[in-house]
């Protein structure tokens, strides 16, 4: 089977085609492509005609490569915008008029997947308690859970299995901000303190500090941090999965970032095309998120919720709807 799995976010629409084999699923295929979907969603309520005619094409390529590769199932699932943009109904509809029906994920559902997606995930098997940060455009997801052994009756070992302590979808994101407390391309100081300001009070905790286990980071935030530092121009996501960020180097790049124009850091290398918006925003509520966390560090992740999506297809969408 060959499945085609969409993230159609807020900021960018990211799509992958994979094969099933016998060790699993094998990525062919993966694209990313900054649409800015939830541009001015949250000041007008709605997604405009352009963001979802950039978005509708961006759809409509990965449906050609899917086609293209074979692919026999198609799953494209849209975000925080798609979930409070009044006309969503009418994307939807222009979507599947075009053979790219989309649906709309609850934050709960991204947040459980996000999290599935990290802990089925190799590189962390060795982690008994696992937190994901995945800033969005419009929302930053946050899930905090043990591992623990459960054997049942019969069985002749115990398997792993995992305990959620905490799961949210936080309503913030590096598009948002963009569009207000940090209009501005090169924020000033106060402008930053207030948006600072304001994540810390929408987190109003510092949940189970010092206390987090292994803190993985997901979404393009993390993986541009890396890129950047690495300066990797094309995307080679074996260098990047699994690179670590220190919380004091994600403070000084959120720093530096800002205090440039979009255009300078749109010439930074590594910068993916489209980026340079909303990095820099990124990387602070990343930090925040961090130090509500108390976490010194992260594991950047290239895999997201599309990745345990793959493996559970269609049925995941249908039961939770």
């Amino acid at each position: 089977m060959t499945r085609t799995v969409v993230d159609v976010g807020s900021n960018s629409v990211l799509a992958l085609v994979a094969t099933q084999e016998s060790a699993g699923w094998r990525t062919i295929f993966e694209s990313s492509a900054v649409t800015g979907l939830g541009t001015g969603t949250k000041l007008t309520g709605l997604l405009s005609e352009s963001s979802m005619a950039a978005t509708l094409q961006a759809l409509a390529e990965a449906k050609r490569v899917s086609d293209s590769q074979g692919a026999t199932e198609w799953i494209a699932a849209a975000t925080m915008a798609a979930r409070i943009a009044t006309n969503s109904g009418e994307f939807l509809d222009r979507a599947a008029a075009q053979g790219t029906p989309v649906t709309i994920l609850s934050g709960e559902d991204e947040a459980e997947l996000g999290f599935l997606a990290v802990s089925e995930d190799p590189l962390f098997a060795g982690s008994d308690r696992i937190s994901i940060v995945d800033p969005g455009g419009q929302s930053t997801e946050m899930v905090t859970a043990d591992r623990f052994w459960h054997q049942p009756a019969g069985a002749v070992e115990a398997s792993p299995q995992w305990k959620i302590g905490f799961r949210k979808s936080f309503p913030v994101g590096a598009l948002g901000l963009r569009e207000s407390t940090l209009a501005e391309e090169s924020p000033n100081f106060m402008a930053r303190m207030r948006a600072s300001g304001e994540i810390d009070d929408l987190l109003s905790f510092a949940y189970r500090p010092n206390e987090c286990g292994t803190v993985v980071a997901l979404g393009a935030t993390g993986t541009n941090l890396i890129t950047i530092r690495e300066q990797i121009t094309t995307w080679q996501p074996d260098l990047v999965h699994g690179a670590v960020l220190e919380y004091e180097e994600i403070s000084r790049a959120a720093n530096w970032l800002m205090d440039m124009t979009d255009q300078e850091r749109a010439a930074v290398p590594g910068m993916e095309r489209g980026r340079e918006r909303t990095i820099h925003i990124g990387a602070l509520i990343l930090e925040r998120f961090l130090f509500a966390l108390r976490a010194e560090k992260c594991v950047v992740s290239t895999r997201g919720w599309r990745h345990a999506l793959l493996a559970r297809g269609p049925s995941f969408i249908r039961s939770n709807q």
